[in-house]
């Protein structure tokens, strides 16, 4: 999830997700994001009035989008031979690639607010239910572009989102990747066989 020549409000909406993925909602502070961004404390105030639910709720909403625009980059990956599991395979890559290469330290922001604030009466349990709605509607197009029908398209959307997030909690806690290959090939030939000509 990189981040690059974004001015001060941006840069602590993207250290704000990436701080959540890392700590939780909780344990992410508002001077701990600004730190991480490079960023005048005061600035805080000045870009985000309704304080941390405010930040918390745009970097739910940032993560949400960075996902669904991943579908997009995972599709032109696969060219012209794209299948649902190629996809789902791709979406595992991504997090696979992650921890082999910098440890288990992190999963998904929007996960982690979920966890954190989804029992709270707080505008961030509407934000996190857009951020996965922001991330499952493309993939949903993009299964009914591959020949899934549209009426079963968002449902396995919805699994293939779900799988992932378990896996990723589950390799976090193993400290191993396994769960994120298992699901990726126990899930890869039920998505397959939904594709009509």
């Amino acid at each position: 999830m990189a981040e690059s020549g974004r001015g001060p409000r941006e840069r602590m909406v993207f250290s704000a997700a990436q701080l959540i993925r890392r700590d939780g909602v909780t344990a992410t502070g508002m001077r701990d994001v600004a730190a991480h961004a490079g960023a005048p404390r005061g600035s805080l105030q000045h870009y985000f009035p309704g304080g941390k639910e405010q930040l918390v709720n745009e970097a739910v909403d940032w993560a949400g989008r960075y996902a669904g625009k991943r579908i997009e980059r995972f599709l032109a990956g696969l060219g012209d031979r794209a299948t649902p599991s190629g996809l789902f395979a791709a979406m595992v890559r991504q997090w696979t690639d992650e921890y082999q290469a910098a440890g288990f330290g992190a999963g998904c922001p929007v996960a982690a607010a979920t966890v954190d604030c989804a029992s709270a009466g707080t505008s961030t349990r509407d934000a996190v239910a857009d951020a996965f709605a922001a991330w499952r509607c493309p993939l949903a197009g993009a299964l009914t572009g591959m020949g899934v029908p549209s009426a079963r398209a968002d449902a396995l959307a919805t699994l293939m989102i779900s799988a992932l997030e378990g896996a990723i909690l589950l390799a976090r806690a193993e400290q191993d990747v396994r769960p994120l290959a298992t699901v990726a090939g126990e899930l890869g030939p039920l998505l397959d066989s939904a594709v009509r000509p």
